[in-house]
């Protein structure tokens, strides 16, 4: 029988990445087949970087990978040692996930408009809060002293928190293996902040982080570019949503302002990102859920980057800011991380500056003529519109 004193979360976490990255690798190709069976494919655009239709239905491969692998691990009790609060809210960041999921499915078939979209986000959202996951407090770090929020405020935060995230990691899913490397990236830094508590109270958002982690991994083996499946809306809103949940119940749920510091440096390059794309928007007189191409790897792929320099880059940058995340933390080998993290940066740099005058002719060309195209047709009325953020949408 497992009992609170004989859990190592190392166990359970380690069970839960390796059976995800199974999973998700050995469901991603059949997901595909089906896509292709029943048309349902992301066709390209000016706006696109694909030249062919590619299966945009991958999440679902996500989710499977991510749920089943949990479902492993309550079947062998690792959901029954956690404190009665915390086993509900794991539960709670799982049905959230599958729903958020839901929401992008039905985009991902449907082309809803952005209003429901975000209408029916902000309902889910609200119902996890109801749950517990929620915002209660930040940390001013001054002497300890927290700054409480009232339960209207809690509530707003919350729902604001659950959606930036899930949005954010939805507009950068932009490029072959961005959101997934990205998402990973971020996940794996949860994983190891939430593990160096090593409690049972840990045990929730490492169980949760642990199996993100390993779903990224196997949806990369077939999302690199070239990708051979995408993971469409569906997939970056349970992504989005998964992360932004389990910032939220840990590390230390108590003292959820310090939680939620973490991942915002792990998390600032598409949240900083998707701010600056708003206010673009905003400024040019269009509405926030106008498509272009102001993202961050639209600029690199016009600066001459290659696809796979502009990708492999962010994910150094995220990196980065995850070992700096580390550092935060007081996590042990810290400045070890952030040094071959800072080392690998600047190594990519260098090499992606070196390289960028001949991927610039060589492996962009395509990424030139599309931006050409886009600015010698005219101008759309500015109205609200959907914003289509799949594997190749802003």
């Amino acid at each position: 029988m497992v009992t609170p004193s004989t859990v190592n979360p190392w166990s359970f976490s380690l069970l839960v990445f390796g059976l995800s990255v199974l999973i998700t690798t050995l469901l991603a190709p059949l997901v595909r087949g089906m896509g292709l069976r029943f048309g349902l494919t992301d066709r390209p655009d000016i706006r696109k970087q694909h030249r062919t239709p590619i299966v945009r239905i991958g999440g679902i491969a996500m989710v499977l990978g991510f749920t089943l692998a949990l479902a492993v691990a309550w079947a062998c009790g690792a959901f029954g040692v956690l404190p009665r609060n915390q086993e509900t809210l794991i539960w709670a960041a799982i049905w959230g996930s599958l729903a958020f999921f839901c929401i992008g499915l039905a985009d991902d078939l449907l082309s809803l408009p952005p209003l429901p979209r975000l209408s029916m986000q902000f309902l889910v959202a609200t119902v996890v809060w109801e749950a517990g996951i929620r915002i209660t407090a930040v940390n001013l770090h001054l002497g300890g002293q927290a700054l409480q929020f009232s339960t209207g405020f809690s509530l707003l935060a919350t729902v604001l928190w659950l959606a930036g995230i899930t949005n954010a990691i939805n507009w950068i899913d932009g490029l072959d293996g961005l959101a997934a490397g990205v998402g990973g990236i971020a996940a794996v830094g949860l994983t190891v902040v939430t593990f160096y508590v090593n409690d049972q109270v840990a045990l929730a958002p490492t169980l949760l982080a642990a199996a993100l982690a390993g779903t990224c991994l196997g949806f990369l083996r077939h999302n690199l570019n070239p990708a051979q499946i995408f993971m469409g809306d569906g997939g970056s809103y349970f992504l989005g949503f998964a992360l932004a949940s389990i910032s939220i119940i840990g590390p230390a749920k108590e003292f959820t302002g310090v939680s939620l510091l973490l991942p915002l440096m792990i998390l600032f390059l598409p949240l900083a990102d998707m701010s600056a794309v708003v206010m673009g928007r905003l400024r040019a007189g269009y509405s926030p859920f106008y498509p272009d191409r102001r993202h961050l790897h639209h600029r690199l792929l016009r600066a001459g980057f290659s696809h796979r320099h502009t990708v492999f880059l962010i994910y150094a940058v995220t990196q980065w800011l995850a070992c700096l995340a580390l550092v935060v933390a007081n996590v042990g080998n810290r400045f070890l991380w952030l040094s071959l993290a800072t080392a690998l940066l600047i190594w990519l740099s260098l090499r992606s500056g070196q390289t960028q005058t001949a991927t610039r002719s060589r492996d962009d060309d395509d990424s030139k003529d599309q931006v050409a195209t886009h600015d010698a047709v005219a101008q759309p009325a500015k109205t609200l519109v959907s914003h289509r953020n799949t594997a190749h949408d802003p």
